[in-house]
């Protein structure tokens, strides 16, 4: 949860929920994630999401591609190390031109405890353009639904690969 002095409360998980609802987004797929847990939690709970849990980020984007040729829309919630995962599927995106959107929850930056964590998390913002994905980050809650309202509006309405980086700082520093 957030609090700004001149924002009042702001519950950027719900946000960003709400803006994959009104985008039309029916099919959540993911690998669990402590910094998705919310959004995950609110897709189970809603009927009108179809939630599938993935063993690795690039069955993501083949199941998205699917729910596309199927009439659906899908949005891929993976963590920074995911990306590494997904580079060689990222490939079926390019070649296919279907829309495609991904929230990625960036670890390997502010107050990071885990040295593993960091080399993928600075190589994820170029390694997703390389791929041909256009991306979008967000440092502050407070846009957090804009900023999935331009995605989706980019993936869906005008075929593109979209990665919307959710940054390590915005979500709080990961205690284990």
């Amino acid at each position: 949860m957030y609090t700004d002095a001149t924002q009042g409360t702001l519950d950027w998980p719900l946000a960003i929920f709400e803006s994959l609802k009104k985008a039309k987004v029916r099919q959540i797929v993911y690998v669990p994630d402590a910094g998705h847990a919310q959004l995950i939690e609110m897709a189970h709970n809603d009927p009108s999401i179809t939630t599938t849990v993935l063993t690795t980020e690039e069955e993501g984007i083949a199941i998205a591609a699917g729910a596309w040729l199927g009439g659906e829309r899908a949005a891929l919630l993976m963590q920074s190390s995911g990306v590494g995962n997904c580079i060689n599927m990222f490939s079926l995106l390019a070649s296919c031109r279907f829309p495609f959107l991904t929230l990625v929850t960036m670890r390997g930056e502010w107050s990071e405890f885990n040295p593993w964590q960091i080399p993928m998390g600075q190589a994820v913002p170029q390694a997703c353009e390389m791929m041909g994905l256009q991306t979008l980050r967000v440092d502050d809650p407070v846009d957090a639904a804009k900023s999935i309202d331009a995605a989706a509006t980019l993936a869906f309405e005008s075929d593109r690969s979209v990665a919307v980086l959710l940054s390590q700082k915005m979500l709080g520093r990961k205690k284990w």
